[in-house]
């Protein structure tokens, strides 16, 4: 006997309290902190690249750097939580598997952006590139943490429920 198909159900459902009620997780909220910051970091780059306070664009980048590292270990978490919903042997899972091991390389970039950087007053042309790389696979990585949300519907509430917004 074969097992049984998994349904999509699984997975919109919080398993506890802790991944946020159902039809709005908490994940999705702190992926802004690392995306928003990590963004900003690069925007800052460039203006240090082109000498505008070189100094204080370089330091603000580490900063945002350091803030967004913080973030995405929070979203990670949260992330984990509604990961442990999808029924295993899915394309859903097997999507959600990459984006976990795009969002580690991720995390892994940034971390060693920051530290490369040290306490310099300059963006050296390392800290650049990790941080245009990482923006790019972050970018990657969120696409497939869209199309988790938005064409599996992974912690998205039924159309059911959906339709009650539009009585």
């Amino acid at each position: 006997m074969s097992a049984p198909t998994p349904t999509p159900d699984a997975a919109k459902r919080p398993r506890n309290g802790l991944a946020g009620s159902y039809g709005h997780p908490i994940h999705p909220i702190l992926v802004t902190i690392p995306i928003g910051t990590w963004s900003a970091s690069l925007i800052f780059d460039i203006a240090a690249k082109a000498g505008h306070d070189t100094a204080a664009f370089a330091q603000g980048s580490r900063w945002l750097i350091g803030i967004g590292i913080l973030g995405a270990l929070l979203a990670a978490i949260w992330g984990s939580i509604d990961f442990s919903a999808i029924p295993r042997g899915t394309v859903a899972y097997r999507t959600g598997l990459t984006h976990i091991c795009l969002n580690l390389v991720v995390i892994t970039l940034y971390v060693i952006n920051f530290f490369v950087r040290g306490e310099d007053e300059t963006v050296g042309t390392l800290p650049l590139i990790l941080s245009i790389v990482g923006i790019a696979v972050l970018g990657a990585s969120g696409f497939l943490g869209g199309k988790l949300a938005y064409r599996f519907g992974v912690r998205v509430a039924d159309e059911q429920t959906q339709a009650e917004g539009f009585r």
